[in-house]
C-alpha cells in the first residue's frame, strides 16, 4: 500500500500554514476521540510532510500536561510507534513506556500508554492519529482500537476531500494545542495544584514550574545553579524533603549537587557502583522509579530510622543523540535526579509527566554545564602550566604575585608574570598581557614568556629584550598584540632598568612612604612593526623600596593618573606601611581586583628591595622546600620530618612541635582535596617563620567548626585543620597564584628585647 498522499494533495499555497478547514477537521477528530474513548486524556494527529519523510504533529487536544507528551517530528523510518503504524500494514503501536533494550536509542519514558492508528483513505495515507491514557489504566483494548480507527477513517475521508480541492494537508509551523478537559475518573490531578473544582486548573498550574525551570536553567553556568533551579522549581512545588543529583562516570555514581536534608542520600550514593542493582542504576538505564518504603528499605538511601518515606529516581537524558553507527548505544542517560519525600506519597499521571519534562531540561543543562566545566578545566590547566610554579628566593629581594582569571569570559587569557635571576646579582621581573581571552591568547603568552626569558638570560639590556621579542612576534604573523613591562633590578646597588612595550609604568613605594611611577618610554606593543629601536630608562631604588608591576585588568590605567593608581594599589594606613608583601597583595585583592577581575585577567607582581646591607641578621635567606607527589599517603609524615630538620638547622627547634602539626594538617588537606602535587616551602625571617603549602586547586580552604548540623557537615568537607592553626597561634592566609593557591602560615619568633 502506498504511503504517500495523492498528487492533488500537494500544497497549492506555502507549506507550513495550517488551513482553516484542515484545522477544523483535525479538531473535530480529536474531540470525537476524547469523547468516545473512556480514560483518554489526549488525542493528536501527525501528518506526513511534503517530502513523505517525516511525520509532523499538526494538532493535539487534551488536558495539560498531556498536551506536551507527543513528539513534534518523527522520521518515517524510525522505530517510533507512530512511524511504525503508517509504514507497516496492520501494525500495533506498543506503549511508549516500554523500557529500552540493549543498544536501543534512549527515549525518556512518560506516564502514558499510547495507541496509534493510520489515517488513510482511497489507498493513500495522510498520517497517524494517537491517543494517550494514563499508564495506571487498563490500557487500550481491541474495542478501543476499533473505535479509534473508525474516527481516523472518517478524518481521512475528510482530508481526502480537502486534498482534492487543492488544500495543503500539512502541519503548521508549530502544532495547534487545544485545551480539552475530559471528565475522566481515571486520571484525577493530585490536590494542591490550581483551584479545586476549576476544570484544567491543576494541570495548567503544573506547567508554571516547568516554564520557570527552563528560564533558570538557561542562565545556569554551574552545577550549583542547576541545583538552585531544581530546589525552587521541583523540591518546593512538589514538597520534597531532599534532592540529590548524580552523574555516572567510570562505573561509579558521583554526586553533582544536593539540597535539603540530603546528607544521608549523599553518603549512600556518592561513589556507589553502577553495576549494582538499585533504583539509581535502573534510572541510569532510562527507567524512572517511584518507590515507597515503610521502614525495611530505609537503609537503601542512608536512612535507617524506620519512618515511611517516598523516593523518586528520574533519568536525566542527554540533550541530543550522537551521530554515527553507534549513536543508539551512546545516547542515553547522563545522570539521575533523586528526590526524597516524608511519608507515603502518590503521584498523579500529570505530576509524573511534569517531572519527566523537568528531567529532560535538567539533563540538557547538566550536559551543557559539564561540557563547560571540562573546557574551563582544560583552559585553567593550560594557564597554570604556562605560569611560573614558584618565585625564586633571593637574599636581598622578597617577592609576591597574584593572578586573577577573567570570570566573564572563557576563563583563560594571556596575562602572565615571571621572576628569574640573572648573572651579577641581578633579577628580572616581568608582567605582560596578550590581547583577547582564548586558547590562542594563552598559547601566545607561553611563546612570548619563553622568548623574554631566553633573551634576558643572554644578558641583553631590557630595551634590547623587548625590541627582539617584538620583532620576533611581528615576523610570526600573529594577529594578536602583547603589552609587556620588564624590570631588571641590580640587587647590589639598587639600579632598576625599565623597558615597556605599550604597558603601564611600574610603581614604586620608597622607604619613606613616597609613591611614584618609574617612567619609561611607552614604545609600541609587541607584534606591532617598529621602525625605531625600543628605548628604556634607568632608575635607582633605595633599600626598603617596594616595586609593583601589574596588568591593566587590575586598574584602568588609561584613565587614571600614576598618583591615582598608586593610591589604589598601595592603599594607606597600616597596610601601606607593612613589610609583608603577602598582606599587601591581599589588600589589593580585596579592595581593587574584586570588581574588575570579572571583565579581564589581572596580574600583580610585587618585589621588596632590602638593599645590599639590609638583608637582616642572615647574609643568605634561610629557606627550604620539598615536593610531595600527588596521592602520596606518606606525604604528611615527610612534611613533618622536613619541618623538624630545617628548624633544627636554623636553631629554631622550639617551634618544631607546633609547626610540624600545622604542616601535617595543611598538607593533608591539600593532598585530599586538591588532587595534585603539593609544594611545601619554609622560610625564616628575623621575626617569624613562614610555611607555604601550594597546590593546584584555586578554591580557598574554609575553617569549619566541629559542631555543625548533619546537613552542614555534608558541605564542610575541609578546613578543620585550620582551626588547629588558629589554636596554635599561627596567622594564616590563602591566596591564588595563577597555578592554584598558596596557604601561608606565619609563626612569630619571640626575639629578646
Amino acid at each position: 500500500m502506498s504511503t504517500s498522499r495523492p498528487r492533488s494533495a500537494r500544497p497549492s499555497r506555502p507549506a507550513g500554514i495550517l488551513d482553516e478547514d484542515l484545522g477544523a477537521a483535525l479538531h473535530s477528530a480529536a474531540r470525537e476521540a476524547l469523547a468516545h474513548l473512556d480514560g483518554v486524556v489526549a488525542a493528536g494527529v501527525h501528518l506526513l510532510d511534503d517530502e513523505d519523510a517525516w511525520l509532523e504533529l499538526a494538532l493535539v487536544g487534551g488536558a495539560p500536561p498531556s498536551l506536551f507528551m507527543l513528539p513534534g517530528r518523527i522520521r518515517l523510518d524510525s522505530a517510533d510507534p507512530c512511524a511504525r503504524v503508517i509504514s507497516v500494514d496492520d501494525a500495533v503501536a506498543p506503549s511508549r513506556t516500554d523500557a529500552t533494550g540493549g543498544g536501543q536509542e534512549f527515549a525518556l519514558p512518560h506516564p502514558y500508554v499510547a495507541l496509534s492508528v493510520p489515517v488513510a483513505a482511497a489507498g493513500s495515507r495522510f498520517g497517524t492519529m494517537t491517543v494517550l491514557r494514563p499508564e495506571a489504566s487498563d490500557g487500550h483494548g481491541r474495542s478501543e482500537r476499533r473505535d479509534l480507527q473508525h474516527t481516523a477513517d472518517r478524518l481521512a475521508t475528510t482530508l481526502a476531500g480537502l486534498a482534492e480541492r487543492g488544500t495543503a494537508v500539512l502541519a503548521g509551523p508549530v502544532p495547534a494545542l487545544v485545551p480539552m478537559w475530559p471528565d475522566s475518573p481515571a486520571d484525577r490531578p493530585a490536590p494542591g495544584w490550581g483551584v479545586s473544582g476549576a476544570p484544567g486548573s491543576a494541570g495548567t498550574s503544573m506547567m508554571y514550574p516547568v516554564r520557570r525551570l527552563t528560564e533558570m536553567l538557561n542562565r545556569a553556568t554551574t552545577a550549583d545553579d542547576i541545583v538552585e533551579a531544581a530546589q525552587e522549581c521541583i523540591v518546593a512545588p512538589f514538597g520534597a524533603r531532599a534532592l540529590v543529583m548524580v552523574r555516572a562516570d567510570q562505573n561509579h555514581v558521583w554526586v553533582l549537587g544536593h539540597s535539603g536534608v540530603s546528607s544521608g542520600m549523599v553518603r549512600h550514593l556518592h561513589g556507589a557502583r553502577t553495576d549494582a542493582e538499585s533504583p539509581v542504576t535502573d534510572a541510569l538505564r532510562g527507567i524512572p522509579r517511584f518507590l515507597t518504603a515503610a521502614g525495611p528499605q530505609a537503609a537503601d538511601s542512608g536512612r535507617a530510622d524506620g519512618r515511611p518515606r517516598t523516593e523518586v529516581y528520574l533519568p536525566l537524558p542527554a540533550s541530543a543523540p550522537l551521530s554515527g553507527p553507534e549513536a543508539g548505544e551512546q545516547q542515553g542517560v547522563i545522570g539521575v535526579s533523586c528526590l526524597s519525600f516524608e511519608g507515603l506519597r502518590t503521584f498523579s499521571t500529570e505530576e509524573k509527566a511534569v517531572l519527566g519534562m523537568m528531567a529532560q531540561s535538567l539533563g540538557a543543562a547538566t550536559e551543557r554545564v559539564e561540557l563547560g566545566s571540562r573546557q574551563r578545566e582544560v583552559a585553567e590547566c593550560l594557564q597554570r602550566t604556562l605560569l611560573p610554579g614558584t618565585l625564586p628566593d633571593l637574599p636581598r629581594v622578597t617577592t609576591a604575585a597574584r593572578y586573577w582569571p577573567a570570570t566573564a569570559t572563557s576563563g583563560v587569557g594571556g596575562d602572565w608574570y615571571d621572576v628569574f635571576p640573572l648573572p651579577g646579582d641581578r633579577l628580572a621581573l616581568v608582567v605582560g598581557d596578550v590581547e583577547g581571552h582564548s586558547m590562542e591568547s594563552a598559547a601566545l603568552m607561553g611563546r612570548v614568556r619563553t622568548a623574554v626569558a631566553a633573551y634576558a638570560s643572554e644578558d641583553h639590556p631590557p630595551a634590547t629584550v623587548i625590541d627582539r621579542v617584538g620583532r620576533l612576534l611581528a615576523a610570526s604573523g600573529s594577529d594578536l598584540t602583547v603589552t609587556c613591562c620588564l624590570v631588571v633590578l641590580d640587587t647590589g646597588d639598587g639600579t632598576a632598568e625599565v623597558a615597556l612595550a605599550g604597558h603601564p609604568d611600574p610603581l614604586v613605594r620608597d622607604a619613606d612612604g613616597t609613591v611614584r611611577a618609574l617612567r619609561a618610554p611607552a614604545n609600541v606593543p609587541l607584534g606591532v612593526t617598529m621602525n625605531d629601536a625600543c628605548r628604556g630608562r634607568e632608575h635607582r631604588l633605595d633599600p626598603g623600596s617596594t616595586l609593583l608591576l601589574y596588568t591593566n585588568g587590575l586598574v584602568d590605567w588609561r584613565t587614571t593618573t600614576p598618583e591615582g593608581r598608586a593610591r589604589e594599589l598601595f592603599g594607606a594606613g597600616g597596610v601601606a606601611t607593612s613589610s609583608d608583601l603577602e598582606q599587601w597583595a591581599d589588600h589589593v585583592s580585596t579592595d581593587v581586583a574584586g570588581p574588575l577581575q570579572r571583565r579581564d585577567d589581572a596580574v600583580l607582581l610585587m618585589a621588596r628591595y632590602e638593599g645590599a646591607g639590609n638583608a637582616g641578621k642572615h647574609a643568605a635567606p634561610r629557606t627550604g622546600g620539598m615536593l610531595i607527589q600527588r596521592g602520596d599517603l606518606l606525604g604528611a609524615r615527610a612534611a613533618r620530618a622536613f619541618v623538624d630538620d630545617r628548624l633544627a638547622s636554623w636553631g629554631l627547634s622550639e617551634l618544631s612541635d607546633s609547626l610540624q602539626l600545622i604542616a601535617s594538617e595543611v598538607v593533608t588537606n591539600a593532598l585530599i582535596h586538591a588532587g595534585s602535587d603539593v609544594d611545601v616551602r619554609l622560610r625564616a625571617f628575623d621575626d617569624h617563620v613562614r610555611l607555604e603549602v601550594r597546590d593546584s586547586r584555586s578554591n580557598p580552604p574554609v575553617p569549619s567548626p566541629l559542631a555543625l548540623s548533619e546537613e552542614d557537615n555534608a558541605d564542610a568537607e575541609h578546613g578543620r585543620g585550620l582551626l588547629i592553626v588558629d589554636a596554635l597561634g599561627g596567622a594564616w592566609n590563602s591566596f591564588p597564584n595563577g597555578r592554584g593557591k598558596n596557604v601561608v602560615v606565619d609563626m612569630p619568633l619571640h626575639v629578646p628585647a
